[in-house]
């Protein structure tokens, strides 16, 4: 199984672990009738936020087509917006064919990054397109963990100018909601993290910053669900504060917590729509303020806040203006 990584994943971080080739069947073909493009899965080592070793797998996709910008060809990563938190939702099980079914899970998850990749990819850039930590790979999905999600992005970079054989590649970094929130991360994060990278500059569309604002704002709405991929993302990492958190979760709450683990954000949808976290809490108050009320949750949640550091290149934040979620 590709997925499943090797005993040893203590190599520098951004280290391309494998690689295997993979078919782009909606690439439409060139004047030739080839493909203008060819792409390979790939496993790479990165950190954990407490700086464990930890192996993610991406999507390297190198176009064919000349860099039609000015300058060298650049590399663009693509940070995913969400796809769920069960490993069948990983970005690059649904890159050949734009979707992925399974039956054990039933699950369906959709390639959201395929137009971006696309058009980034007709333009003549590389592309590569992480599946983020817990994605694919064992382990659970820690679902916007800034520093994990921005360790994701940037140890993607390394291994893309890796594959590419040009470490001082201009990089540009690229997500939406889940994936402005990872690139926005990245952005700051790379002048100490990752210094040698030449990033060149960073679109953080809908960045989820503040996840405590951003988990009361998105409660009761249709993906009012993934107020649970997160929760369970802290818990797995911060198991001292399990015991606090179930301690005010209902029975049915932590079944739903579990089944939320194994899903990808269009079952979720089906499943769970406007989901309010007040339904999963034993005296009826929100999981934000259930969490706001534990002492310990406070510290956690303000490592995770984005916005507290420097990026070290330009970066463009957009958000809808009518956006009900992030």
């Amino acid at each position: 199984d590709f997925y499943s990584p090797p005993t040893d994943v203590a190599g520098a971080p951004g280290t391309v672990l494998r690689t295997e080739p993979m078919s782009l069947f909606l690439a439409a073909p060139g004047a030739d009738g080839r493909y203008p493009a060819t792409a390979q899965r790939v496993m790479y080592t990165s950190r954990t936020e407490n700086d464990e070793p930890v192996a993610v797998t991406g999507t390297f996709i190198d176009s064919a087509v000349p860099w039609r910008g000015a300058g060298p060809r650049p590399t663009v990563v693509v940070a995913p917006g969400t796809v769920g938190q069960g490993d069948q939702c990983a970005p690059s099980r649904a890159f050949p064919l734009g979707l992925n079914l399974t039956t054990d899970p039933l699950s369906l998850s959709a390639n959201q990054e395929l137009v971006s990749s696309t058009l980034w990819g007709s333009m003549g850039a590389r592309v590569f397109v992480t599946d983020y930590i817990g994605l694919g790979t064992p382990g659970v999905h820690t679902y916007v963990n800034r520093p994990e999600e921005a360790h994701a992005v940037l140890d993607g970079a390394r291994a893309a100018t890796a594959l590419a054989g040009d470490p001082d590649s201009p990089i540009g970094l690229w997500g939406y909601s889940q994936g402005g929130g990872a690139t926005a991360a990245a952005a700051e994060s790379a002048a100490s993290y990752a210094p040698e990278l030449n990033i060149k500059g960073t679109w953080a569309g809908a960045p989820t910053a503040d996840l405590l604002d951003v988990l009361n704002t998105v409660d009761g709405t249709l993906i009012g669900g993934v107020i649970g991929y997160a929760l369970n993302g802290v818990l797995e990492r911060n198991p001292s504060l399990r015991g606090r958190v179930e301690e005010r979760v209902s029975d049915h709450g932590k079944a739903v917590l579990n089944d939320l683990s194994t899903q990808c954000i269009a079952d979720t949808i089906l499943t769970y729509p406007f989901l309010r976290t007040e339904t999963l809490t034993k005296d009826g108050l929100s999981m934000s303020e259930n969490l706001r009320s534990v002492p310990e949750a406070g510290p956690i949640f303000e490592k995770l806040r984005t916005g507290t550091l420097r990026p070290s290149a330009p970066v463009l934040i957009t958000s809808g203006i009518n956006d009900d979620t992030v």
